[in-house]
């Protein structure tokens, strides 16, 4: 095999020619199949001359019913069809707007918003696919959308080389929604530069290469980590790629883990609910038959990165042969591409235990674990080829090391603004005019640098604010479900509301109960209790409300995450079973009966 050499164009279908030309049999994308659940798996592969005929292809078709700059929808399942259908956009230069098939469940509005927003011209589906999205648009009242079939037999009419079209770097190669975590979805808009620039940083960051590496991926294609880790990184590598279905994964988690043995110095990634999940469900015999001391790279960027689940895979796997160092914690958001900071490979996580008062006031405070509460994080180590600094969210100074302040970011990755929403992009790209030029992205994200490495303390529109100090949803959530067996991990949130009386606020965490298991109303009793014991003593503030729901009525976004805008908003309206018309008279959000107030999660600004 010729050593790696990796092509220098400013596209990424510059890349994709250049592997196609240099290595076209090589294996480049394979999709995995789970036909039944007793199935090991069917793989489906393409090699990177084959994969760049198809996109061409595509690209010819698209030519016929878009203009370059004009939008296309990519309204179809996990695979190979999807990895063809973007890059075809990109060749086309038409712009990509990576979606999902309409019958996802849940997320029809979103969908509709998103299609509504960016007015494509067409979307690129399947067979099984095509007819839902006719049936989709009607129902919610859009424009009717042609819709090509990635999956139909090449049409010999139609060109395959779109010699005319060539985007510039600056061009928009693609739209990636923002999952809407804490306000309806935006669009940001990446560029063909962008792209490029976020996947070589990645590639560097994981010492990944064409030789030695194979990216591993279940997240989806419409997510921005599952984009670039799964597509654009393997594209401007040179690195085989191994995709399966999410829905794969959730069935058997287990099936993830296997393809992570099967490749050579795997690279993959997930959000934190996914290695509690592989936890649970793994038995010992499985574990007993896995791999994993193949695995080079195992990437944890979901919000929060909590200490203590890194430790229980590290201790279910290690029989496995899984290296301590393999789990990178990370940070990173759409509006800059995605990747921003990850710590190294090379060595277990960084654990920093912290002085809750301090932190509550904005300040890194090293304490000893024992006794008194601290409180844990995650080091997501240093920026991968860009710059970050910490800055006073209210007037922009620039913060010292061990100052929490919002995070901010300066690179090749950050993308051009959000799609339709020129006063939006104002206020979150390009800030800090006059300070080193300019151009930093407000993320708002708050977090410290400590040692040199960022220290990511939670999300600025979440934060819960009492008696001027700060207050992070996702330590309150830790406390309660630690303290709660009944409580399903990660499947909560915390937030305040307004008590009826209009005297103060009170604070509320609403929870998924376990399956199968509903409470009676003393276990209730019981749970409200021990969690209102573990919010006093750790944070000093008094629970109003312990909720306790069913399996999935915490609302979450696309790619996982506890949505705590909206959970509020459903509690506000009564939705949680009536719950939030019957919280007042509740108490106080604070030990002292001090107000409280949660920033508020409807405003903009660097959200996802």
């Amino acid at each position: 095999m010729p050593p790696f050499q990796p092509p220098t164009g400013p596209l990424l279908t510059d890349h994709l020619r250049h592997w196609a030309a240099r290595r076209p049999n090589q294996r480049a994308f394979t999709y995995v199949d789970f036909p039944d659940t007793s199935s090991v798996g069917l793989h489906h592969t393409l090699g990177w001359r084959a994969l760049d005929t198809r996109a061409r292809t595509m690209a010819g078709r698209l030519a016929t019913v878009a203009r370059p700059g004009e939008r296309a929808a990519l309204l179809l399942p996990q695979g190979i069809d999807y990895t063809a259908a973007f890059l075809g956009c990109l060749y086309a230069g038409v712009i990509a707007v990576p979606m999902f098939s309409p019958d996802l469940p849940g997320h029809e509005g979103r969908l509709a918003a998103v299609l509504e927003d960016c007015e494509p011209v067409c979307a690129l589906s399947d067979a099984a696919t095509a007819p839902r999205i006719s049936a989709f648009t009607e129902a919610q009242g859009l424009p009717r959308l042609p819709v090509l079939r990635v999956d139909e037999p090449d049409d010999r009419s139609v060109p395959t080389v779109v010699s005319a079209i060539r985007p510039a770097p600056d061009d928009i190669a693609y739209l990636q929604y923002t999952s809407g975590s804490t306000r309806n979805p935006a669009g940001v808009m990446i560029s063909h530069a962008n792209v490029v620039a976020n996947a070589r940083q990645a590639i560097a960051a994981f010492g990944a290469d064409s030789a030695s590496s194979t990216t591993v991926g279940w997240l989806p294609l419409f997510h921005d980590m599952g984009l670039v880790l799964s597509v654009a990184a393997p594209v401007v590598g040179g690195l085989p790629s191994v995709l399966m279905d999410p829905v794969a994964f959730l069935e058997d988690p287990v099936r993830w883990l296997r393809l992570l043995g099967a490749y050579p110095g795997t690279i993959s990634a997930a959000p934190n609910f996914a290695y509690d999940y592989c936890v649970a469900r793994a038995s010992e015999e499985q574990i007993a038959e896995l791999r994993l001391d193949r695995v080079g790279v195992l990437i944890n960027g979901s919000e929060p990165v909590r200490s203590t689940t890194i430790e229980r895979f590290e201790r279910a796997f290690a029989p496995a042969g899984l290296s301590p160092g393999a789990h990178c914690p990370a940070y990173g958001l759409a509006e800059a591409t995605v990747f921003v900071t990850t710590d190294t490979y090379e060595r277990a996580p960084t654990t920093v235990t912290c002085d809750p008062p301090a932190l509550a006031d904005g300040r890194i405070e090293l304490r000893e674990p024992g006794g008194e509460p601290v409180t844990r994080l995650i080091s997501c180590g240093t920026p991968a080829g860009q710059e970050l600094r910490i800055a006073d969210p209210s007037g922009g100074a620039v913060l010292g090391p061990d100052r929490v302040g919002e995070i901010l970011l300066r690179g090749p990755n950050i993308g051009l603004g959000y799609w339709k929403r020129a006063g939006l992009s104002a206020e979150t790209f390009g800030t800090g005019a006059g300070q080193d030029g300019g151009g930093w992205l407000r993320t708002g994200d708050l977090g410290a640098l400590h040692d040199g490495r960022l220290l990511v303390t939670g999300r600025l529109k979440d934060l819960i604010v009492v008696d001027g100090r700060n207050h992070y949803p996702q330590d309150i959530e830790e406390s309660v479900q630690s303290a709660v067996d009944a409580v399903r991990r990660d499947r909560l949130a915390a937030f305040c509301v307004p008590r009826a009386d209009g005297t103060a606020d009170e604070l509320v965490v609403v929870a998924e109960h376990r399956r199968n298991a509903e409470p009676s109303a003393s276990e209730t009793r019981a749970a409200e209790r021990a969690a209102r014991a573990a919010v006093s003593a750790g944070h000093g503030l008094r629970l109003g409300r312990l909720v306790l729901v069913p399996p999935g009525s915490v609302p979450r976004t696309t790619s996982g995450k506890v949505a705590r805008a909206a959970s509020r908003a459903r509690f506000v309206d009564g939705g949680f079973g009536g719950e939030g018309d019957a919280r007042s008279g509740t108490g106080s959000g604070t030990e002292s009966g001090a107000g409280s107030r949660t920033e508020s999660a409807t405003g903009e600004g660097g959200g996802r």
